[in-house]
């Protein structure tokens, strides 16, 4: 009965300690995909929100742009610090569930299971942005934030609309987004799932 306890109590502080090192690695590998995307698209870097994020990340940025430059719209050393981040945390869920470290020969589902789980947070980034865009439209449509989101978002829904037939002013272009980014991110996890089984 004791021993019950002892697994029940061990469980539940794994299983606690799992999703407080989810969240945080998921909050930050996600702010360097931002970092990413603003380099991309060209965002302004001096409003107060790509402040934020800069602040945020340069501590792990920084030194990786000394050996690794950007490259046209690539911001290679947010893109590559995101990925050590998405492995580390893959390594840590596995110790956290398991108690040990994960043999030599998950390392390399490992290192592909990273790249999926970048993939997973650009779309967890994608539906945020485009459900907060869309929320503030309609209650507050001058909302100071407004200009970032739109520049953040319109690379993505401008395509969109393009394709999609004149419905007599109503952008349903948003919605397409947010299904295309749910159902991308439920193909990822099982692929993240099958690679590395975390």
């Amino acid at each position: 009965m004791w021993l019950r306890k002892i697994r029940g109590k061990s469980t539940m502080f794994s299983d606690s300690l799992h999703f407080i090192i989810n969240i945080a690695f998921s909050l930050f590998g996600i702010a360097l995909v931002i970092r990413a995307w603003m380099y991309a698209i060209r965002l302004h870097p001096f409003n107060p929100y790509s402040q934020a994020v800069l602040r945020l990340t340069d501590w792990l940025v920084v030194p990786i742009r000394k050996v690794v430059s950007p490259g046209g719209r690539f911001d290679w050393p947010s893109l590559l610090a995101c990925w050590l981040t998405a492995f580390l945390l893959l390594l840590l869920t596995w110790v956290a569930l398991t108690g040990g470290l994960p043999p030599p020969a998950s390392l390399l589902p490992a290192l592909l299971a990273s790249l999926v789980t970048m993939l997973k947070w650009a779309l967890n980034l994608v539906l945020w942005l485009t459900l907060i865009q869309a929320i503030l439209s309609w209650v507050n449509p001058l909302a100071p934030v407004m200009p970032v989101l739109h520049t953040l978002t319109a690379p993505l829904l401008d395509p969109i609309r393009r394709a999609m037939p004149n419905l007599g002013g109503i952008d349903f272009s948003p919605l397409v987004l947010l299904v295309l980014a749910q159902v991308g991110m439920m193909v990822l996890e099982h692929l993240a799932f099958s690679l590395f089984g975390v």
